[in-house]
């Protein structure tokens, strides 16, 4: 499953019409939930069928189409499985809670209620509120799938303009090329991250370089009367502001994950509990800054696309045991070298990348000790070569 994005091009009027599609899905998921809670104990196929019931009840809310009523019902629907499954796993702390939506920014549509041009390069809207036809702006290419091919279409709203994603049911692969290499990733503040070969990325900082302008931008909203033009002008330059910052986040994250695993056929990586770590308030923004999490995530998808292994190590021990030894050698954050009574002296993440490679690998039965690092072929139990043609098959298979 592939997610292409385009950017919707069309008048002012259009984009009016969008935001009551908007509100009105919001409506329905929101009436749905209402439905819930007012009858505890209904199936959740109920709450399919209360969207035929609230297009008869409110004219404007038939408008919409009538699978779209059901994707804006299956949010809520989600919501509460969400909430009865942290409840059965007995989840530490708040279970999630199915809360009303009142600043929703998408609505979604499945394989009714639009039509594609015959070249593929516009998009129209065919339910009651009849928004008529968009240009699709993009540098991707629809004509390389078949229209049955698109199982749903979500319409964003966002501070630069409305954006059209196709949910395309393809599997993505890339052709195999094998490098021999075995890589252990250990993230950081410092650096974003330092491998097991002592190699460092920078961190790039989008959201410190952008405070400056973004306390600025701040200002000018606060400043601002509510409810005038200029405030709502103020505030769309502020979300512009936010909004190319996390687009470069994102840039960042994809960029750096897709060079780390054509470069290499095996990385592990630590697991960490981002959203646990982001309670220190002292480092809250930094840890946010850094987008661990998305960089976990898109090393797990280019190692699918690309047929690699990617492994998640815990992280428990890694910055404290010795990489030479194995013994135990604590220090707190503020100590950056790792210095053990055997006499490796590393820096404390170059050290933390190596324990990370050897527990990632362990699994694997692969020895690096016995070549060093640019010698995993000689190893005599397992091959990298064959362990990964080996999960690779299994995935393909």
């Amino acid at each position: 499953m592939i997610v292409l994005e385009f950017k919707l091009k069309g008048k002012a009027e259009q984009y009016r019409i969008i935001d009551e599609m908007i509100r009105t899905a919001q409506f329905v998921r929101n009436k749905t939930l209402r439905h819930w809670i007012d009858n505890q104990g209904i199936k959740l196929v109920d709450l399919y069928k209360q969207c035929a019931v609230m297009a008869k009840e409110f004219e404007w809310a038939g408008k919409l189409n009538s699978m779209a009523r059901q994707a804006s019902a299956e949010r809520a629907i989600f919501a509460i499985q969400r909430f009865f499954a942290n409840c059965k796993a007995k989840k530490p702390g708040k279970k999630g809670y199915p809360q009303f939506k009142k600043h929703t920014r998408s609505v979604e549509y499945k394989t009714s209620g639009w039509a594609l041009s015959a070249d593929k390069r516009c998009l129209t809207f065919t339910d009651g509120f009849a928004a008529g036809k968009f240009k699709l702006v993009g540098s991707r290419d629809l004509h390389f799938y078949a229209p049955d091919e698109i199982k749903r279409i979500r319409v964003v709203r966002r501070a630069d303009g409305y954006y059209a994603q196709f949910c395309i049911n393809v599997e993505r692969k890339e052709e195999l090329v094998l490098t021999g290499k075995a890589i252990g990733i250990d993230v950081g503040l410092n650096h974003f991250y330092t491998d097991s070969d002592g190699d460092t990325v920078a961190n790039p900082r989008y959201l410190r370089k952008s405070e400056k302008a973004l306390k600025r931008l701040q200002k000018r909203v606060s400043r601002k009367k509510k409810g005038s033009g200029n405030r709502k002008k103020a505030i769309n330059k502020l979300g512009r502001k936010h909004l190319k910052v996390t687009r470069q986040r994102k840039d960042f994250a994809i960029k750096t994950a897709l060079c780390v695993v054509k470069s290499n056929d095996f990385v592990a990586y630590e697991d960490l509990q981002v959203r646990n770590m982001v309670k220190n308030h002292k480092l809250a923004k930094s840890i946010s800054d850094a987008a661990w999490s998305q960089f976990a995530q898109w090393l797990e998808y280019f190692g699918k696309v690309y047929g690699k292994t990617i492994s998640a190590v815990a992280p428990q021990y890694t910055s404290q045991e010795c990489s030479n030894c194995g013994n135990l050698v604590k220090k707190n954050l503020s100590t950056r070298t790792h210095i053990c009574d055997c006499g490796t002296i590393l820096d404390r993440d170059h050290n933390a990348a190596k324990n990370i490679l050897i527990k990632g690998l362990k699994p694997a039965k692969i020895d690096l000790n016995t070549a060093g690092h640019a010698g995993i072929h000689a190893c005599g139990q397992t091959d990298l070569y064959s362990m990964v043609a080996t999960s690779t098959s299994k995935s393909t298979g």
